[in-house]
């Protein structure tokens, strides 16, 4: 189906223009004024009619090519394993500073006359605290929680 002029265009519709703005911008064609002018526009559009305006002095691009990619297994796979090797670099530092700290708690405590403070808990604490917080917020040990739905 043919879009006219008047036909109401979409937040997806917009989102394309904003693409092919950004990219033209990049490529030098937009000034950073007429560019933030546009996206003003943009955004206050409502009709097809109105964004081709924003559009019709650029060269000329299929708005159709700027639909969401959806993303492949490949991808999804791809981004798991970079969550799980994210969560590696982050975790296992920790714990290997953790044990290194608690083996030398034990060989301590057996040397003294009387029992140790458990010291390592302020070397693991506060940086378990901080991994947690920070695997929690950004969804790393969610697998593909972030995945947008189809």
């Amino acid at each position: 189906m043919a879009q006219s002029p008047e036909m109401r265009a979409s937040d997806a519709d917009r989102d394309r223009v904003a693409q092919v703005l950004r990219e033209n911008f990049a490529e030098g064609r937009l000034t950073s004024e007429e560019f933030d002018e546009r996206l003003e526009r943009l955004y206050q559009s409502k009709t097809y009619g109105e964004l081709a305006v924003l559009t019709n002095d650029l060269p000329a691009t299929d708005l159709r090519l700027y639909r969401e990619r959806a993303e492949t297994p490949a991808k999804r796979a791809q981004k798991s394993r970079k969550r799980a090797q994210t969560l590696s670099a982050m975790w296992v530092p920790w714990a290997m500073a953790s044990g290194i700290n608690w083996v030398i708690w034990v060989l301590v405590s057996m040397s003294s006359d009387g029992p140790v403070y458990p010291w390592p808990l302020w070397v693991m604490g506060p940086w378990g605290v901080v991994l947690l917080v920070i695997t929690l917020a950004t969804g790393l040990g969610s697998g593909d929680s972030r995945r947008s739905s189809p």
